[in-house]
């Protein structure tokens, strides 16, 4: 019989929501676009609302099951609980600005580098699109203390310490380092030790890939409902009209897998304007797109940014030299001592599980960290074991699964051309 429904969304798990985005992209359904907000996994844009529905359905195992929730501000903060990145969607060349959800923020942005003169798009087509029932999607900030970091963070005092120093001196960092260390949770974790609150109205989370360009992050044309194409702000247009605005606060732009993308194409000016010492009206440039009468772009002193970047991604060139230049770097580490074993025993993770768990990858790790086709940049990271079951009895299968369905994978890509030596670690994995 079906499983009863819970008493309250809001008890769905991470692990629900993940398999709900699994069985999505397993059976492509056709889901409706949202058209305000874009739930960020892993590179991919998913509806917030149809996310929620389907986890609803496979918690409840209810296949008709309706999500209890509200589009908006009840379902996004249910997502963002655990975890889960939720975005206002932004206009690609694929889309109208229209279809933003706040056509007359984009309309302001657009003044700064078009003049006060331009004539206007016509915006009242927006209001015949459809979009999600209108809400007041703004999370209430919550204090965040170095004491709180701590306490969800598996680095060092000493790592935080420097990451911060850092941030202060160069205003630019990047923490790079293997796959599953924690390098986007640190970066918006720094960036609410420095505001002092889970502030999201002045953090920006944007992630790379190789079609990502100028015109996304800095400024473009773009087609608009009309067919015509209009000069429109990027990301980091909007953002940084946003920080001038209030000088007293810090703003922080995140670039998630920032070596993904063609960063010289991407970055264009901003090679120059990130330097610490050129920030502010005195070091502002004119944009190629903008007009001549257009005032001129600047990045505000109070904005930081915090790249991370995957070293083990062997498709990726290396950064560019004039881009590293602007930055620091904090290399992250795989982290299986003291503190993350705290953390899975709190969890009520049994203790052999976790003695078998940081045997088995302290292990692995080792034999990646001495294979010279590898190297240390290739070791696994501790955010795959963060989500562990609410059940203890099922913390033994939970462990399988994640080193056969997910290590044991990426060592058959790690070990190509060496299958044999793919399938022995994963066997010395597995063993009790």
């Amino acid at each position: 019989m079906p499983a009863s429904p819970p008493a309250d969304p809001t008890q769905l798990t991470r692990e629900q929501v993940l398999r709900a985005l699994r069985h999505l992209d397993r059976t492509a359904l056709a889901i409706p676009a949202s058209t305000v907000y874009d739930l960020v996994y892993r590179g991919r844009r998913y509806p917030p609302r149809a996310v929620a529905q389907q986890a609803w359905r496979l918690a409840t195992a209810q296949p008709d099951a309706a999500w209890p929730l509200p589009a908006g501000a009840p379902t996004n903060q249910v997502l963002e609980r655990l975890d889960f990145t939720i975005t206002t969607k932004r206009p690609t060349l694929a889309n109208s600005p229209a279809l933003d959800g706040d056509v007359v923020a984009q309309e302001a942005m657009q003044e700064l580098y078009t003049g006060p003169g331009r004539s206007a798009a016509p915006t009242k087509t927006a209001a015949a699109v459809a979009h999600e029932p209108e809400a007041d999607y703004a999370p209430v900030p919550q204090p965040y203390t170095r004491a709180e970091a701590r306490q969800e963070l598996f680095i060092s005092d000493k790592t935080l310490t420097q990451a911060l120093a850092a941030l202060h001196r160069r205003r630019n960092l990047i923490l790079q380092g293997p796959p599953g260390t924690g390098k986007t949770f640190l970066a918006r974790r720094l960036a609410w030790l420095e505001l002092g609150a889970t502030d999201a109205a002045r953090v920006e989370l944007v992630q790379f890939h190789p079609s990502y360009s100028y015109e996304d992050f800095i400024q473009g044309f773009r087609p608009d409902a009309h067919g015509t194409f209009q000069l429109t702000p990027g990301v980091l247009l909007g953002f940084c009209q946003k920080a001038a605005q209030e000088p007293e606060k810090p703003y922080f732009l995140l670039i998630d897998e920032i070596n993904r993308g063609n960063v010289s194409r991407i970055f264009g000016e901003l090679l120059l304007l990130l330097e610490a010492d050129k920030r502010g009206p005195a070091h502002a440039v004119r944009l190629p797109y903008a007009p001549p009468e257009a005032p001129r772009f600047f990045v505000p002193e109070n904005l930081f940014v915090i790249g991370t970047m995957n070293t083990a991604d062997r498709s990726l060139a290396p950064l560019d030299y004039a881009l590293r230049r602007r930055f620091a770097f904090i290399r992250m580490e795989p982290e299986f001592g003291p503190a993350l074993q705290g953390f899975l025993a709190e969890k009520g993770v049994p203790k052999p599980v976790i003695s078998r768990l940081v045997a088995r990858l302290t292990e692995l790790n080792q034999t990646i960290a001495d294979d010279p086709d590898l190297g240390p940049d290739f070791q696994l990271g501790h955010s795959y074991f963060c989500q562990p079951p609410v059940e203890p009895a099922e913390a033994e299968e939970w462990l399988t699964l994640i080193l056969e369905q997910e290590i044991g994978p990426l060592l058959d890509e790690y070990w190509l051309d060496q299958p044999a030596k793919a399938a022995a670690q994963t066997k010395r994995l597995l063993r009790p």
